[in-house]
């Protein structure tokens, strides 16, 4: 393995363990899809997924940057994420096998579903912030430096109320 992407895969399998995700046992697959993470954090100064179109802005590829916001949904439904780099237990034992699955990410200009959260009135006396990757809520001032559940950094919280 390159030196960057051996890095990336050793940093990535320890958050993911310590997190309760797993990576998917096929080193020579997954040392494809960090191939293309790092081009795309070259490219672009971001981990945007490799398996789908980044626009380079960041702000309009937040939900591709590895691990993507659908990666949660994709394991509960799928038993993989949609690149296949994070898979459940089923897959590392081998009782299932990696498969294509459909994109959740909206299609470009699609408009987001509403929410009844940026509605409600907020009495707290901190805002909640929600990681967009796993959910974490944390009230106070500002978000956390890193998710403390799945490692992500601040730029990838959203205030919820």
């Amino acid at each position: 393995m390159e030196e960057k992407i051996a890095a990336l895969y050793t940093k990535l399998k320890q958050e993911a363990e310590a997190g309760g995700y797993h990576l998917n046992p096929d080193i020579d697959f997954v040392e494809d899809l960090l191939s293309g993470i790092t081009k795309n954090q070259a490219r672009y100064g971001y981990m945007a997924c490799p398996c789908r179109l980044a626009s380079g802005q960041k702000g309009a590829d937040m939900d591709i940057i590895c691990p993507c916001f659908y990666r949660d949904e994709d394991l509960q439904q799928f038993n993989m994420c949609y690149c296949a780099l994070y898979v459940s237990n089923k897959i590392v034992s081998g009782e299932e096998e990696t498969h294509s699955i459909p994109d959740r990410r909206p299609p470009a200009g699609a408009p987001n579903p509403p929410t009844d959260v940026t509605t409600r009135s907020n009495s707290l006396p901190f805002p909640v912030y929600r990681c967009q990757v796993c959910g974490y809520l944390c009230a106070r001032n500002h978000p956390p430096e890193a998710c403390p559940i799945c490692k992500v950094s601040a730029d990838r919280f959203e205030r919820f109320l």
